[in-house]
């Protein structure tokens, strides 16, 4: 008996996101496997079949209906100018959860202050249509070169400036760059093939997918939040204790005590576990969700 069909194709990032996109669906519920040089992964769901390529191409492949959805960047959408559905935001990268900024540099010394004091000067970037746009529209000539990588390396002695992309501006001050200028600020998305998005039945899984998903992101910033609590301190305890919603108080078999269960931002237990405990909490427990869905 043959295998049915997959419902969905997915394209999924191939390089750096590789293995947080693993690690986001396996979150979510989904277990992406690969061999170290198959591009065609197994994943845990009948419906659902998949390619790892390059962010950079997900795009074209959705848009032109090879892919029915996909995971890639809101900058190669815009580079390839990619007529696709923006199903949802997935801000995760390699190393952080926080959006990435392409940006206009030049060395710390140039004399360069601001876009139009590039006129007549040569710009190496990956992004090249991107920034070619930028500079048109400010009417500003320079000549935009495609950067194979190490783009950081290449100022001043190849080129005069550069556009690159940045989580924290760390590498860009340890090569003694200064911004002039941010072009664009960009996250992952879960993007759509607008016949796919028709179909009903597609609809419905992509949608289910971008719920996990972002279910998945939600939850990796908080933490479940249990404690015992005396009655006659409970007023105290909720002005003190922040929640995703309203906590869940229960009864215990002594009427003097009652349970609090709740969700709160990771980085807050650390300040109010001692504070619960200092207004009479006892057996209060941490412990991590997998997804947290408003």
């Amino acid at each position: 008996m043959s295998n049915p069909t997959p419902l969905l194709m997915i394209g999924l990032p191939k390089g750096s996101l590789e293995e947080s996109t693993k690690s986001l669906f396996a979150k979510a519920g989904w277990v992406i496997t690969t061999s170290s040089r198959s591009y065609k992964p197994s994943i845990n769901d009948p419906e659902l079949d998949g390619r790892f390529i390059r962010a950079q191409e997900v795009s074209r492949y959705v848009e032109h209906g090879f892919f029915d959805c996909g995971l890639t960047g809101y900058d190669w959408v815009q580079e390839n100018q990619s007529d696709v559905v923006e199903v949802c935001d997935l801000i995760y990268s390699r190393a952080s959860t926080q959006k990435s900024r392409w940006v206009l540099c030049v060395p710390e010394n140039s004399p360069v202050q601001k876009p139009e004091d590039l006129a007549g000067k040569r710009i190496a970037t990956e992004m090249v249509g991107t920034v070619k746009r930028y500079f048109e529209k400010r009417n500003i000539p320079v000549t935009v070169e495609f950067s194979w990588g190490a783009t950081e390396v290449k100022v001043p002695d190849l080129v005069d400036a550069i556009v690159d992309i940045t989580e924290t501006g760390s590498s860009l001050r340890a090569n003694k760059l200064r911004i002039v200028d941010t072009l664009l600020t960009t996250n992952t998305k879960l993007i759509a093939n607008k016949a796919s998005w028709a179909n009903p039945e597609k609809r419905k899984k992509i949608e289910t997918i971008a719920l996990m998903l972002t279910a998945a992101l939600e939850a990796g910033s908080k933490v479940g939040l249990k404690l015992n609590a005396p009655k006659a301190k409970l007023d105290e305890l909720l002005k003190s204790l922040p929640s995703l919603r309203n906590p869940t108080i229960s009864p215990l078999s002594s009427t003097e005590w009652v349970a609090l269960e709740t969700i709160i931002d990771e980085k807050v237990a650390r300040e109010i576990i001692p504070q619960l405990k200092s207004m009479g909490a006892e057996g209060i427990i941490e412990y991590p969700l997998n997804k947290v869905v408003y």
